[in-house]
């Protein structure tokens, strides 16, 4: 599987470093052309002793073709910028299946040590699972999929709608790659959501029909007094008074257009790349119903989204222009700026509350790809099983999604039922904290609707909570064993307030003394137990595993042992049942002071 994954790329590389190469000459070509026709025209025009039509049609002559080449020119420049974002795509895909990640995003601002697990699983940032996911071209796309990572999917339809999405969109990595480099070219200007939803509002500046007359009415009284002018039937004069009055008329509302024009600044190319996105989708064709509810989203009004959208970034367009000299002009004899005000307040009444339905369902898209993209460069991996009632985890051959497949040991898992608890002793360095982000991070991707790295894998959907790397914070005054008790306090809240949670944990009640974190340990142990939650616990303290002979059918030990053979130690990361017999701290003390 993984080589068809490297051929693939290589091919799709390939291609289109051909296709580069050719541009590059052909855009070469034609700038020399383009040079050869104005010194062609240059030359002409010195040596020519015709009369002024004669230079007028000289100067056609050479301009249609230099107009023509320059379009095709240009044409060219923006091929060659697509084919260079899907060369450096293509380049960064091969990367990510070694697990270099590092040309994409991963959302460093996200890391966030009081969720309840996104820093414990690396959720964010170098090297984590979201920038081994994220492909989004959109900033809605992004703050949709670190959404849905942060507050994963917790009902078995949507995650099951999710499957049926992603599994098509898989199955489609051209389009994908379309899509990319249709984003990537046309980035924009960066818009939160609150930003956007402040376009969509209305503006009612220009409700009052005396200023839908006078965009009309002025450029008519120009074409009258112009045409008056030149029969010599009114003074040139009288041109210079209407001048007047339309500049004053023209500018009468700039506060008001100001305002609107704040609202706006600097989106065009950023409504035109959400068209360019959009019209890709709208004319695409899928099966998965899901898909197609997503794509009549675009459809949902008399005039389709990617057309309106483009409609609305060229209002912008002329609106940014009005502070130009042609701008200015324009706006004293046709009432540019007023003209394009109304527009947009007319643009915002027919589509304002549509638009924000779009740009959802463009975040979802965009998103989606992602996950699509994923799952694409993961052919081995697996699709679960979705559990319908609270509790199940069994998997087989589960690995670290995040691991090089050729250092990744992969286990096995089974919780098949609530109350169950899993108790994990062992040595350090043995796979425990290992083992349970493994567990985490493909439990998170069967919530997502992602394939998990498995051979087999069976979840029910429940709140995921970890405290795995709790640490004490200088900032906030708190002592590590006080950040420790706040985490499993706010756990106990939830469980009481009757919140179905899977719970991960990683050697709890480390800041205290020996004697008292068995107790402690244990007595949370018995009220997860009591509760009827469920989840796993690693721990040093070979004390705990007598709680499966108190409770036999709801806790099981497991244990990762380090092996002493011949006075060496060694590791083999699998999961065996029972308590650990070994422990490593000892040995490597003694080794280290015996040389």
């Amino acid at each position: 599987m993984q080589d068809n994954l490297y051929t693939f790329y290589q091919e799709r590389i390939g291609t289109l470093t051909d296709e580069l190469t050719g541009l590059k000459k052909r855009i070469h070509l034609i700038g020399s052309l383009r040079l050869a026709i104005v010194v062609a025209a240059g030359f002409t025009l010195y040596f020519s002793s015709t009369d002024s039509k004669g230079l007028a049609f000289i100067c056609l002559l050479f301009a249609l073709p230099f107009i023509g080449l320059m379009i095709y020119h240009n044409r060219l420049f923006e091929r060659r910028r697509s084919v260079e974002i899907l060369i450096d795509l293509n380049q960064n895909e091969l990367k990510a299946i070694d697990n270099d990640y590092s040309a994409f995003d991963g959302a460093e601002e996200e890391k966030d040590p009081s969720h309840s697990f996104s820093l414990d699983l690396d959720l964010f940032g170098e090297h984590s699972l979201f920038q081994a996911i994220n492909r989004t071209v959109t900033d809605l796309g992004r703050e949709k999929l670190i959404e849905w990572m942060k507050q994963p999917a917790n009902n078995k339809e949507e995650i099951l709608n999710r499957q049926d999405i992603i599994r098509e969109l898989s199955s489609k990595p051209e389009m994908f790659q379309h899509f990319y480099m249709i984003g990537k070219q046309n980035k924009g200007k960066r818009a939160d959501k609150a930003i956007l939803n402040q376009v969509s509002e209305s503006f009612d500046m220009f409700t009052s029909t005396i200023w839908k007359v006078f965009i009309w009415l002025i450029p008519a009284i120009w074409a009258i007094l112009l045409a008056l002018v030149l029969l010599h039937a009114l003074p040139e004069s009288s041109l210079g008074i209407y001048f007047a009055f339309s500049l004053v008329i023209s500018y009468w509302k700039s506060g008001n257009i100001q305002k609107i024009h704040h609202q706006v600044d600097q989106l065009e190319h950023l409504f035109s790349s959400y068209a360019d996105l959009i019209h890709y989708t709208e004319k695409s064709s899928f099966k998965c119903a899901g898909l197609q509810q997503l794509q009549n989203a675009f459809c949902n009004s008399s005039c389709p989204a990617s057309k309106a959208l483009k409609e609305l970034s060229r209002h912008i367009g002329a609106l940014n222009q009005r502070f130009s000299a042609i701008g200015v002009l324009m706006n004293i004899l046709f009432m540019r700026d007023t003209r394009r005000a109304i527009a947009l307040e007319v643009w915002k009444h027919d589509y304002g509350k549509e638009m924000i339905q779009w740009l959802d369902a463009l975040a979802e898209w965009d998103a989606y790809y992602s996950l699509g993209q994923f799952a694409f460069n993961h052919p081995d991996y697996s699709y679960p099983t979705i559990a319908d009632s609270y509790f199940k985890m069994e998997g087989e051959a589960l690995g670290h999604p995040l691991l090089s497949r050729e250092i990744c040991v992969k286990n096995d898992i089974n919780i098949p039922q609530s109350p169950s608890f899993l108790i994990i002793t062992g040595a350090n360095m043995a796979g425990k904290s290992t083992y349970l982000r493994t567990i985490g991070c493909n439990f998170l991707l069967a919530c997502v609707g992602l394939p998990a790295c498995a051979k087999r894998l069976a979840i029910y959907p429940a709140r995921l909570v970890t405290s795995l790397r709790t640490s004490d914070s200088l900032a906030s005054n708190e002592s590590y064993f006080f950040a420790e008790l706040k985490r499993i306090k706010m756990i106990i809240d939830r469980i009481s307030k009757g919140e179905e949670l899977f719970i991960i944990l990683d050697e709890i009640l480390k800041g205290t003394n020996s004697i008292d974190k068995q107790k402690g340990s244990i007595d949370l142990l018995k009220r997860f137990v009591a509760e009827g939650t469920c989840g796993i616990i690693a721990t040093h303290d070979l004390i705990l595993g007598s709680l499966e002979n108190e409770f036999p059918d709801k806790v099981k030990n497991y244990c990762f042992e380090a092996d002493i053979v011949n006075d060496k130690l060694s590791f083999t990361y699998k999961l065996r049942e029972g308590v650990a017999k070994n422990m490593n701290a000892s040995f490597l003390i003694h080794q280290l002071l015996n040389g």
